[in-house]
């Protein structure tokens, strides 16, 4: 079965093909970061012109590359939520035209649930369930797959998601936008262990995760060495607080999977690209005997292809959705409409 897929939920505009749910015919990507490095970030209204202006082209190239027609598709599967409602409508439209001319299914995907089913591109082998650690600009879940179709969201950010922080603790550091390869890179050549941020784990056996108090705290620290006129390293300040997200990251995914009682995890989401994340995650599933997975970077972005990976589950499950599909900003995991 293939499916020609659609995502547009944020700033990249990104066509693709997939066939069976594992194997990728063509991928496709337009990243917008250049247009928006400018503004410290993602600004809606320009996102949603550019995809408008992008994505016919984009589509054409993912079927110039799978060598395959339109005529050969058997559904088009699009994002539907979450993300920036007016880019998702982009993409919606887009694909309901599609979809009722060439009379073959449409099938809406929840973007998280895309993320996560990135590892079955990767991982042909893979199979629920198993735990995934979703990271992204927008979302940290800890989410339990128990089927294709079946999502327990066990833990997620009661405020910034670490993506988010990353970006709000590069914009202050002057590295730029997006924050969490400036951050990456800058900490690679500072102390980890120079400064002491706080580590937030919440009540005694939450899931959950907070990152808004370490970003006032490395607020803080910054406001005190300049009102102090006190000499700091930049690259010592990423890296102490790169460090204290990862190992709450860590710490809480590995509480979880001994909770639930699972012998794989996965990662998931642009920010599971971090170095010291994988680094981190790879050491602690090892000393605990568990199993881990994590896509290439590209497949960690967000990508059509994990959409129509995603879709051809649905598909079998009788997901499938009708000409009425809204996007939706803040779609629940698990949830349809």
């Amino acid at each position: 079965m293939k499916i020609l897929s659609i995502e547009t939920s944020c700033d990249e505009t990104s066509a693709a093909i997939v066939e069976n749910g594992r194997k990728i015919l063509s991928n496709r990507i337009y990243s917008q970061i250049d247009i928006h490095q400018k503004y410290g970030g993602v600004v809606p209204e320009i996102a949603s012109r550019n995809h408008v202006k992008k994505l016919p082209y984009i589509i054409d190239e993912a079927l110039a590359e799978s060598g395959l027609s339109l005529k050969e598709m058997d559904a088009i599967a699009v994002t539907n939520g979450p993300g920036l409602i007016g880019a998702l409508l982009i993409g919606l439209s887009t694909a309901k035209a599609m979809a009722y001319s060439l009379k073959i299914p449409l099938i809406g995907v929840h973007h998280i649930e895309g993320h996560i089913a990135a590892n079955f591109l990767e991982y042909p082998e893979l199979e629920p369930p198993f735990l995934t650690l979703v990271v992204s600009g927008g979302h940290s879940h800890l989410v339990m797959v128990r089927d294709y179709q079946t999502f327990e969201v066990l833990g997620k950010t009661r405020d910034d998601a670490a993506g988010e922080a990353f970006d709000k603790v590069s914009r202050v550091l002057g590295l730029g936008y997006p924050g969490g390869p400036a951050i990456d890179l800058a900490a690679q050549e500072g102390n980890a262990d120079a400064i002491a941020f706080p580590r937030v784990m919440l009540e005694k056996n939450s899931l959950d995760f907070s990152f808004s108090g370490l970003k006032s705290a490395v607020l803080n620290y910054l406001n005190h060495c300049k009102m102090k006129d006190i000499n700091y390293s930049i690259n010592d300040v990423a890296a102490s607080f790169q460090l204290a997200v990862v190992e709450v990251l860590v710490e809480k995914a590995m509480i979880a999977a001994k909770n639930v009682g699972v012998e794989k995890i996965a990662l998931a989401g642009g920010v599971s690209c971090n170095s010291l994340l994988r680094q981190k995650m790879a050491t602690a599933a090892l000393k605990h005997g568990y199993e881990l997975y994590f896509p290439k970077p590209i497949l960690c972005t967000d990508n059509a292809a994990m959409i129509g990976s995603m879709a051809y589950y649905n598909y079998l499950n009788g997901a499938v959705s009708d000409l009425n599909l809204n996007g939706i900003p803040g779609l629940k995991i698990g949830s349809r409409n």
